[in-house]
Parts: C-alpha cells; structure tokens; sequence
C-alpha cells in the first residue's frame, strides 16, 4: 500500500512511477507534471524504472493554466 496524493492506494508489489502515473490518466509523455516521492523530485527519465516501496508517499502534480 502507498500513499498517492494523500490517498491510501493498492498497488502491485512491483510498481513503478510509470504504473502509478497510469492509474491518474497520466502518461510519460504528459507535459506539465512532476513527480515527488518521500519528499524527493524524480526526474522524468527514471519514471518507468523506478520502483516503489510498500510504504512509499508520492505526489503527483500537474501544471495548470488560468491565474
């Protein structure tokens, strides 16, 4: 189990950044978003490889236009 923007959420055991951004309709071709996990930014590059810990807290941001 992680937590996905504040949101308990079941996941494989093996899931990467990339699964999780599918989850939320997002790809890793998606412009405007960021990904921090524990804290951390993950750059854009290691999003298919990178593999989640049970416990991890991720956030997903995603940029939108307006003011």
């Amino acid at each position: 189990m992680i937590e996905l923007n504040g949101e308990p959420t079941e996941v494989e055991p093996d899931a990467t950044l990339a699964n999780v951004l599918a989850l939320l309709g997002l790809s890793m071709q998606s412009r405007g978003v960021a990904v921090a996990v524990d804290g951390a930014v993950v750059q854009r590059a290691l999003w298919d490889t990178y593999k989640l810990a049970p416990d991890a807290h991720i956030e997903v941001l995603t940029a939108m236009q307006g003011g």
